[in-house]
């Protein structure tokens, strides 16, 4: 079944892309909807009121089957530091309160809050014992003044993933709002938000779900989205191009768009969300279990094989903090970017993070690229 999955992919030229933490492969459907809206943009006659105001739906369907939630709820966006903004500049804040964020998190999850210190709001970066906070750390560091945490779900630079609904729960049980990053996650982690113990997700869409690059969404529990304060209304979340043909408009702004409000201007981005709810119904079609499975037999597959006189594990082995990013590096360090030339020289596409290799594979890829990989660095070390 997963070697046919590659016929679902443009050629890979005899290469092996091994780095989805970066950037996922698009889909042969999802690139022949681009083709597609771009057809409509040379003859414009065949963008209809349809297609026009039909995509940005069709891709809110598509986001809230990924993550569990009312299509409604769904807040269309350009990446996760959109959503992050959103938070940044909606919540209600006062004088004194604080936030907390990982130290070496990645920089979208922190700089949004950074911003409010004008408002008198105080962010620490706590510094974790191990790659990721620990229900522990997050326990002790919580304080009266402290109103929001914003972590990363699965760690770009270390492969750890939080536990997710232990640092949730404790959160709820203190009040303190939980703001997640799941841009590593999606699409190979299940996730139902309406359940989870979290306040507020945001996540890209060109890494795990395979989509177009400038593409993300956010998704905010009802409850906190009610008392946002973000002063935005986009017009195409309370009208139609339809609506311009009459004689006059109603801009009362008698029904609430809900979370339609905070969409990015410019949802009529039929170049990216077109592929991008294509890509996302591909990723559904196969079905997130069934990736989550094969993208860890993979990665338990490289582990195994892993030589480890030579190179050592840097993420989790085994356990719920292992994820599908794995960093590994040689035992002498300074042999690293010896490692990686090796890799690309005979094709093989990985990244160099926080002085590490780090290794990503979805569903396109097989065992045969592991094993691949694995004899490339077995002889990358073994040559004087």
């Amino acid at each position: 079944m997963w070697n046919e999955r590659r016929d679902d992919f443009a050629s890979f030229d005899g290469r092996v892309w091994l780095n989805t933490a970066h950037q996922g492969v698009l889909p042969r459907v999802a690139a022949e909807a681009a083709r597609d809206a771009i057809a409509w943009k040379q003859q414009p006659w065949h963008l209809t009121t349809e297609r026009f105001s039909g995509v940005p739906q069709r891709l809110r369907r598509a986001v809230a089957a990924v993550i569990g939630a009312p299509a409604e709820q769904v807040i269309l966006g350009n990446s996760a530091s959109y959503g992050l903004h959103l938070l940044a500049n909606g919540v209600v804040w006062h004088d004194g309160d604080e936030v907390l964020v990982m130290q070496g998190d990645f920089p979208s999850d922190i700089l949004p809050w950074l911003g409010l210190a004008s408002r008198g709001v105080h962010v620490r970066q706590l510094r974790p014992a191990n790659r990721v906070l620990s229900v522990d750390e997050v326990a002790t560091a919580i304080s009266p003044r402290t109103r929001l945490l914003c972590l990363t779900w699965v760690h770009s630079l270390s492969g750890y993933a939080i536990d997710l609904d232990a640092i949730g729960d404790l959160c709820r049980q203190f009040g303190v709002l939980f703001v997640v990053n799941a841009s590593q996650a999606l699409g190979v982690r299940p996730l139902a938000v309406t359940t989870a113990p979290v306040d507020a997700l945001v996540s890209v869409g060109f890494k795990w779900l395979c989509g177009p690059y400038g593409t993300g969404f956010c998704w905010v529990r009802p409850e906190l989205l009610d008392r946002m304060t973000c002063q935005q209304t986009y017009w195409l979340a309370m009208l139609t191009s339809d609506d311009l043909a009459r004689d006059e408009l109603d801009l009362s702004l008698q029904h609430d768009p809900g979370a339609r409000r905070y969409d990015v201007f410019g949802t009529a981005n039929f170049f990216n969300f077109h592929p991008l709810a294509t890509a996302i119904e591909y990723v559904l079609g196969v079905g997130i279990e069934a990736i989550a499975s094969h993208d860890a037999a993979l990665v338990e597959r490289f582990i195994a094989g892993l030589d480890r006189r030579r190179y050592r594990l840097l993420s989790p082995e085994s356990g719920p903090a292992r994820s599908t990013l794995v960093f590994f590096a040689p035992i002498d360090r300074m042999q690293t970017d010896r490692v990686y030339d090796a890799l690309v020289a005979d094709g093989i596409y990985v990244a160099r993070r926080a002085g590490a290799l780090r290794l990503a594979p979805h569903l396109y890829n097989t065992t045969a690229d592991i094993d691949r990989m694995l004899a490339v660095l077995n002889d990358a070390l073994s040559r004087n």
